[in-house]
Formats: structure tokens, C-alpha cells, sequence
């Protein structure tokens, strides 16, 4: 009997130099694709605490503070998510592979010249956060 249910993800938009900070997945979904820092809510844990963690986890990089940018609902045949994004503030360290099992490489992009692809999950709230969307329900 297969569970049907939603799951809550964090993703970090990091800007520096008007640029932002992408990473090239190596995980089976999405292999190949690039994406924003960020993964899953875990059971009692806040949204701030997860992104923070995230970020650590996947960049070795902290935050002063996160401000919240944007919701987006991405219900899919195989998969429901609700992901919320975060503006990464005061950033301290450079990005480096912290999961290279995860992740093969962190890069600067201009918004007007980003890589392709996008990876699926992260392709419509990117291009919602870029638009200053606070809400995106695909």
C-alpha cells in the first residue's frame, strides 16, 4: 500500500555580486541538474533552524540571518512538496562541496544567464523567487 503525503523542504537563495550561488546534483533524482542549497523539515525542528542547517550541511556556510522570500506548492504525480525559500543575510565562508556524495560542484550564476537544466523541482520556484513571488502554487 503506497502513503500519499506532502513534505516540507527549505531552499536558500544566496546572492553575492548580484550573482547566485547554485549547486550540480549528483543524487539519482535530478543527477546532472543544478539547484539552490536547501533539503528536508525535520520532525520538530523550525523552518530557520532547518534552512540554517541545510546550508551548513550542504556549503559550510553560516548565515547572520534568513529571511523568508517565498512558498511554493509542487504537487507532482510521484511526489507533493511544499517548499519554503529563504534570502541567506550576512554570509559568512565560501561555498565548497560539504555532501560530495550529493553534489559535485557550488557556482556563481547571473539570474539572466543560468545554467541548464534547472533541476524539475526547483526550476518554477526559482523563476517565481527571481520574479519576487512571495507565493507560487504550481
Amino acid at each position: 500500500m503506497k502513503l500519499n503525503y506532502t513534505k516540507v523542504g527549505v531552499k536558500i537563495l544566496i546572492r553575492k555580486g548580484g550573482k547566485i550561488l547554485l549547486g550540480k546534483r549528483l543524487e539519482k533524482v535530478g543527477c546532472g541538474q543544478w539547484g539552490l542549497p536547501g533539503g528536508h523539515l525535520e520532525y520538530g525542528e523550525s523552518l530557520v533552524s532547518a534552512a540554517k542547517r541545510e546550508l551548513l550541511e550542504e556549503t559550510g556556510l553560516t548565515a547572520d540571518n534568513l529571511k523568508f522570500i517565498n512558498v511554493t506548492n509542487i504537487p507532482r504525480k510521484e511526489t507533493h512538496y511544499i517548499q519554503f525559500v529563504f534570502l541567506a543575510r550576512g554570509i559568512h565562508g565560501r561555498p565548497k562541496v560539504m555532501e560530495p556524495d550529493s553534489c559535485e560542484q557550488w557556482e556563481w550564476f547571473s539570474p539572466n544567464k543560468l545554467p541548464k537544466p534547472i533541476f524539475f523541482g526547483h526550476k518554477k520556484l526559482l523563476e517565481a523567487v527571481l520574479k519576487n513571488k512571495l507565493f507560487n502554487d504550481n
